[in-house]
């Protein structure tokens, strides 16, 4: 029995900081095993009070303090393992710190730490107490002064957040750069690189003339591979001032590449760390979705200059003020960068594969949650993906003029401040004078709304009658939910799939499409001058986070995957087609005309002149096994992973002329390009191929072989080889023998390499999964290659992590087990797969809930886990 549970941190015990930091100047003697850490605090005390000083400060080694140029006796202070209390101190001063840290010990990745011979470093959430003495909370804001000196041989790079104002030699080899940042900013976004880079520069001119110095660091001989990633940031910084007002607002911005980083990427003032995973690429060894997620997190960590830097958040409930914003404007920048729709779908995709499942199970939250242990465990598709489609439906509410008038009066009122949630909104509801009270239940209510439409129509007076209605199940600790409002998008066609217009009941205005406002339990909607027998097109472009569902019979799905006007519903009406028949041969009712018939229908949209290929690689993947397996209850994932095979069989049997055509016909053999274009027919011919080895004929496994050893780019590499792991056997070894041979040396292309088997449908997975943990290229501590191996097996492969022996969730929670104790944040991310467990039959469930009680009985579990963990068994 466990004695040491830690207790929460509230919302609602929210107090302001005891005492602010004006300014903060750095020492830091760079050695690896014992770097000292300078830090001169001007301080002052907020308020009326008497409170002694408190700093966070977790692994320090404490040399010394003084106050006003006096040093402290040690009875002038106490540490402990979470701080330093100091109980006497005046009301302004000056406070003087040094301590010693170790940073190539560090295996939490938090704090200072060494990757790959380098000083690197990552503060955000509470990093920034492992490397000194500090106020660790964002709501103190300070100007910071950088001084580092390291050997100059072995880190000749020495980078940190501002601009550079002085540098040089100095005795013993070694030398010096002193940084200076002019913008108040929290602790979280202070950073320091240092080692052996190249680097690769260029410049940018903002639109009010400024010349922008912009730098991206990488290992040595690499440059080449961050072109794309530059590309891609003055892409950013030009779309951000046309979109958003918004210009740089420093003389340099500076990247750094790192091998071994627990999230994506940092938006470190002035001075973003990512992993070198969304850093580099080039076609031999880059695939069009890295090209893609390199655009897309480039344009999110720099639009955090503003939304996150500039302005940031109170505390770190208020996360989704920063995360959910600045993932709708990387969404908007994507949007245009690769087209509306098919952005649109794979932004859903994400949502439903990633946050969908949260809302259904125990650690479900609301996008600003009440209550943590380790806040590092709220860096979850809830904050992110959920709070954008929040600002997605505010923006829908007040229109195009009236959330760019909320926006800027967002960055003009709030700017150098840390605000909350409130804040917020509360300009669009001043801007549009709007009452946002209701709609502010999205960030306090967690769980996945319901909505249901039913229709009754009248043809003698051209009226559409339709009631909509709403719930939310209950979530963990809200039993009682509230009305949202959802804004529903919707359109009309005919059943002939042309598009028809409508009133309004009472409105003079013919309408092609309009929102519809559902914000009560049960209401009614009339439409008017409905000329003809309707099939309703709603929830268009996915306008709301949630769950549709009407008594439109299923053949208006076929209308509506033929020709609706919008591509997210006509993608979705083919999903939902192919869910049902999936589930009906799942539960032992299998429809085989219904399939041949959602075959041919993707056949004809394949023939769609109008489409992208992009759109059409999209209608050839139904439904993943992880969607399904949320609307099968209970879920049997042996069931589903057959049932949809069956599915993909049909498809590759009865299109087989137009997949082998599709194949042929899309053979790239011009110069390499990463634009929406070339990257469409790249997926639609992987996805043909794909698609064949369903079937898994000879003539299947000879074109992939073929196509893999033929590829000239890695997306066709993997593209052929995905294809030979579904199908399986010799060809399938050989070609993973020769992908290692050509690659090992590359480690992001290796990470590829584990990925791809670990998703192998084949009953043996697990042993070779257990192989590979073995494997001399295997390091649980480098996050990418644990993440590559653990977690694709985990999460992306339920047919065999669902073993009905549970070797699968014993494999995992032993994997939890050992990584915890070197780096929790990456060991909590892997309790999801097993907290699903009450969605799965009885059987699965048992094993499930069995190995998270393994887990929270260990001793010496960080928080890290130990919240998820419990949560997860929580009834």
């Amino acid at each position: 029995m466990r004695t040491d549970t830690p207790h929460p941190i509230r919302l609602a015990d929210y107090r302001p900081p005891a005492f602010l930091i004006d300014e903060i100047a750095l020492d830091f003697s760079l050695e690896p095993t014992s770097t000292r850490v300078k830090a001169r605090l001007t301080v002052r005390r907020n308020g009326e009070h008497s409170e002694g000083l408190f700093l966070n400060g977790e692994r320090l080694k404490p040399i010394g303090f003084a106050i006003d140029g006096r040093p402290l006796s040690d009875d002038e202070y106490a540490v402990t393992a979470e701080g330093v209390t100091i109980a006497q101190v005046p009301d302004a001063f000056t406070l003087e710190t040094e301590v010693e840290i170790d940073p190539q010990g560090n295996t939490y990745l938090e704090g200072l730490y060494m990757s790959g011979g380098r000083f690197c470093t990552q503060c955000e959430a509470e990093g920034f107490r492992k490397i000194t003495y500090f106020p660790d909370r964002p709501d103190v804001l300070a100007r910071y002064t950088v001084r580092l000196d390291a050997d100059k041989a072995a880190y000749p790079r020495l980078l940190s957040n501002g601009n550079l104002i002085e540098r040089g030699d100095l005795a013993n080899g070694r030398h010096y750069a002193v940084w200076r940042d002019p913008f108040p900013k929290p602790c979280y976004l202070f950073a320091l690189v240092a080692g052996e880079l190249d680097e690769l520069a260029d410049s940018f001119t903002t639109m009010s003339g400024r010349e922008i110095d912009l730098r991206i660091y990488v290992d040595p001989g690499q440059a080449g591979r961050a072109e794309y990633a530059m590309d891609a940031l003055k892409r950013s910084m030009k779309w951000d001032e046309e979109a958003y007002g918004r210009e740089y607002d420093l003389d340099l911005f500076m990247i750094v590449a790192v091998r071994d980083f627990n999230f994506g990427a940092m938006e470190n003032k002035g001075l973003n760390i990512f992993n070198s995973s969304l850093l580099l690429a080039d076609p031999a060894t880059a695939t069009d979705m890295d090209y893609e997620r390199i655009e897309g997190v480039i344009a999110h960590e720099y639009f955090h200059n503003w939304t996150g830097d500039r302005i940031t958040c109170r505390d770190w409930f208020q996360l989704c003020v920063k995360e959910g914003l600045t993932v709708f404007r990387d969404q908007g920048f994507s949007a245009d960068m690769r087209g509306h729709a098919v952005q649109r779908i794979k932004e859903v995709k994400a949502l439903r594969a990633r946050q969908f499942p949260e809302d259904q199970g125990p650690l479900a939250h609301p996008v600003r949650p009440s209550s943590y242990l380790k806040i590092d465990n709220f860096y979850t598709a809830t904050i992110y993906e959920k709070g954008s489609e929040i600002i997605r439906m505010l923006k829908t509410l007040v229109g195009d003029q009236g959330f760019r008038a909320g926006m800027d009066l967002y960055f003009e009122r709030f700017d150098g401040q840390a605000v909350t949630v409130e804040d917020f909104v509360g300009c669009f509801a001043e801007t549009s004078g709007r009452d946002m009270d209701a709609f502010f239940r999205w960030y306090s209510q967690a769980g996945t709304p319901e909505v249901r439409i039913e229709t009754a129509y009248e043809a003698a007076t051209q009226t559409l009658t339709l009631t909509l209605s709403q719930t939310t199940a209950p979530t963990p600790g809200q039993p009682e939910k509230h009305c949202l409002p959802v804004p529903v998008r919707l359109g009309l066609l005919d059943e002939d799939g042309r598009a028809q217009s409508f009133r309004l009941a009472g409105e003079p205005a013919t309408l092609d499409e309009t929102v519809l406002l559902v914000d009560q339990a049960e209401q009614t909607v009339t439409l008017e001058g409905v000329a003809r027998p309707p099939v309703i097109s709603a929830l268009r472009a996915f306008s709301a986070p949630v769950k549709l569902s009407t008594d439109a019979p299923p053949e208006h799905r076929f209308v509506r995957l033929a020709g609706d006007a919008d591509q997210f519903n006509r993608w979705e009406a083919g999903q939902n087609l192919a869910r049902d028949l999936i589930l009906a041969r799942a539960s032992g009712e299998p429809d085989e005309a219904g399939e041949a018939r959602y075959a041919k229908a993707v056949g004809r949209a394949l023939g769609d002149q109008s489409a992208d290929e992009a759109f059409k690689a999209l209608l050839l993947s139904p439904p993943t096994e992880m969607d399904l397996a949320l609307v099968m209850a209970p879920a049997d994932p042996a069931a589903l992973h057959d049932a949809r095979e069956a599915l993909r069989r049909t498809m590759a049997t009865t299109l087989r002329t137009d997949l082998e055509r599709l194949h042929e016909e899309l053979k790239d053999d011009g110069a390499f390009s990463p634009d929406a274009a070339s990257a469409g027919r790249r997926a639609l011919r992987n996805a043909a191929l794909d698609t064949l080895a369903a079937a898994a004929t000879p003539a299947d496994i000879a074109r992939a072989q073929a196509h893999f050893e033929a590829s000239r780019d890695m997306t066709g590499a993997i593209g052929g080889l995905s294809a030979l792991v579904l199908m399986g056997g010799e060809a399938c070894d050989a070609a993973l023998n020769a992908f290692y041979e050509q690659w090992k040396a590359e480690p992001l292309v290796l990470d590829k390499w584990f990925a791809i088997q670990a998703r192998s449908p084949h009953e043996e997975v697990l042993g070779r999964v257990l192989a590979l943990t073995a494997h001399p290229a295997f390091d649980m501590k480098n996050p990418n290659r644990f993440r590559a191996l653990v977690q694709t097996f985990s999460s992306a492969n339920p047919a065999r992590f669902h073993d009905p022996s549970g070797a699968g969730y014993r494999f995992l929670a032993d994997q939890i087990l050992a990584i915890d104790a070197l780096n929790p944040m990456t060991a909590a991310r892997l309790i999801e797969p097993l907290g699903g467990w009450r969605r799965y039959t009885p059987q699965l469930g048992a094993l499930m809930r069995a190995e998270l009680q393994r887990i929270i009985a260990q001793p010496n579990l960080s928080k890290n886990v130990l919240e998820l963990a419990s949560k997860a068994l929580e009834t």
